[in-house]
């Protein structure tokens, strides 16, 4: 009897600890998922600025970070987060970010059609800086700057009709991207459905307001590869081609292409195409240049995998580098015959021309990101590059002094290759970054002027395609910003 009761005891003193052990828990939490309510009803807080994740940026002490909950401002409750890889969860760390993300995207669009004009800098306007130009404490130069700044501050978004010749064509088709030509006139663009992708010609030249109207010049070409690299080339004259690098795939191996812009008119449907194409066999192009120096006119440049080839459309002859990682961006200096890339590991190195070395090229210049460099662009003077990475870096470097001058913050890029538009004239950069938001900074103190969010919600697929312009149309042209998503095209009014 004995043994037997001390066996009952020992049984029951477990169970006993067992429930007192998950009482306890229940009760903390319990106290943890009422607490933020009780403290957010007696401050009075306001929470509907607060970040609907986890990670409490605002820094709210009424919702304190707890591993493996995140806490609903609307709500005013923690939610327990489950594994990203239950794909019947709607509570995941990236669920959550997307719909932060599309509230923000709305509050800024809802901000735009109320016309809340918020100038970028404090004493911000017209009239300010011109009684100080008028006094001399700013000289041309300054006043021009603020002048296309103050612009930038007020674009209006609105919607461009464009004219089809065949109204059935390309009315589905997303485009993919858009590319304007030397004098603003011409927005190549390349269209993508669901076999492949198309080419054509936007004019510019019926973008007068109020009556936003372009014309979409006849599409002749198709391809089910895929477009790595695009660029304007000057084989006869300025801008007269169009220079394709094209993937290859299965047994079609990969090309670069050059296609005379006259092709595109629907004014001349018969043209006579013989000797007007040239198609270049080259694997694998990540990216691709066209050269205005008056020393290599002729050629165009294409970045391979660990590898720099430079083509002579006349003559056929190819020039090799060798790299040591693959080329993602490029661009030639005008008054240097020189070749700037951009590499995978995050070197930007410029190429002599001169040399004829076939083995490892002569690096004139060596700067170093951190990450994949995806877009380079020469300024005017040729001192300095400006230059882009996947860690979502922009960077100024002085090519004299090698090193970075100054530094644009807030774009946002984590593997794309995504372009750089720098704008000497008017002082400003534009970058559209992979949360579909396109930034415009101060070109000489780096200040953040404009973000303006996408009209659609933001997706990989999503991603603007822009052109930005003083004279967008020509020499006479209307001035803004060119927007095109999915099957739209938008201007942002400039004047």
């Amino acid at each position: 009897m004995n043994k037997s009761s001390r066996q009952s005891r020992r049984r029951y003193g477990r169970r006993s600890r067992q429930q007192n052990s998950w009482c306890r828990q229940r009760h903390s939490s319990e106290r943890c998922m009422t607490g933020p309510r009780q403290r957010s009803q007696d401050s009075g807080h306001d929470n509907e600025e607060s970040p609907s994740t986890s990670s409490n940026t605002n820094g709210d002490s009424s919702a304190p970070d707890l591993p493996g909950y995140y806490f609903d401002p609307e709500k005013n409750r923690y939610f327990r987060l489950l594994p990203g890889h239950n794909n019947c969860n709607p509570l995941t760390k990236e669920s959550i970010q997307q719909k932060e993300m599309e509230r923000k995207r709305l509050r800024l669009l809802e901000e735009e059609e109320k016309k809340k004009k918020k100038v970028a800098r404090v004493g911000f306007n017209a009239s300010s800086f011109l009684r100080k130009s008028q006094l001399g404490f700013l000289n041309v130069n300054s006043y021009c700057r603020l002048a296309h700044e103050l612009r930038v501050s007020c674009m209006e978004r609105k919607r461009v009709h464009i004219q089809r010749s065949n109204p059935s064509t390309l009315t589905s088709d997303q485009f993919s991207l858009i590319l304007a030509d030397t004098n603003s006139d011409r927005l190549f663009t390349v269209n993508n459905d669901t076999e492949g992708a198309k080419y054509g010609i936007i004019s510019l030249s019926g973008l007068k307001t109020p009556a936003l109207k372009v014309q979409m010049l006849e599409n002749f070409y198709f391809t089910s590869r895929k477009v790595n690299s695009v660029c304007w080339a000057s084989l006869n004259h300025l801008d007269s081609h169009v220079l394709l690098c094209l993937l290859g795939f299965a047994q079609t191996p990969g090309c670069a292409t050059l296609i005379p812009a006259s092709l595109f008119t629907s004014s001349h449907p018969g043209v006579d195409r013989r000797g007007m194409l040239c198609s270049f066999r080259i694997p694998g192009a990540w990216s691709c240049a066209w050269c205005l120096n008056i020393q290599a006119n002729t050629c165009f440049s294409t970045g391979l995998s660990r590898r720099v080839l430079l083509t002579n459309v006349v003559t056929g002859h190819r020039q090799s580098y060798r790299t040591n990682s693959d080329v993602l961006a490029q661009q030639f200096a005008v008054m240097t015959p020189l070749l700037f890339n951009g590499c995978r590991s995050g070197e930007i190195f410029a190429i002599d021309l001169r040399s004829r070395s076939q083995g490892k090229s002569r690096k004139a210049t060596r700067l170093f990101h951190d990450s994949a460099v995806t877009s380079l662009r020469i300024l005017q003077e040729e001192q300095s590059v400006m230059a882009s990475d996947m860690a979502g870096k922009i960077k100024l470097w002085d090519l004299r002094a090698m090193k970075c001058i100054r530094q644009y913050e807030g774009h946002v890029n984590e593997y794309a290759c995504l372009p750089l538009h720098v704008h000497e004239e008017e002082g400003i950069l534009v970058a559209v970054g992979q949360d579909c938001y396109t930034r415009i900074w101060s070109l000489q103190d780096a200040h953040l002027l404009r973000t303006i969010p996408s009209p659609y919600p933001a997706s990989k697929a999503n991603i603007p395609s822009v052109a930005f312009s003083s004279q967008l149309g020509g020499f006479q042209g209307t001035p803004g910003l060119l927007m095109a998503v999915k099957q739209d095209l938008y201007y942002f009014s400039y004047s």
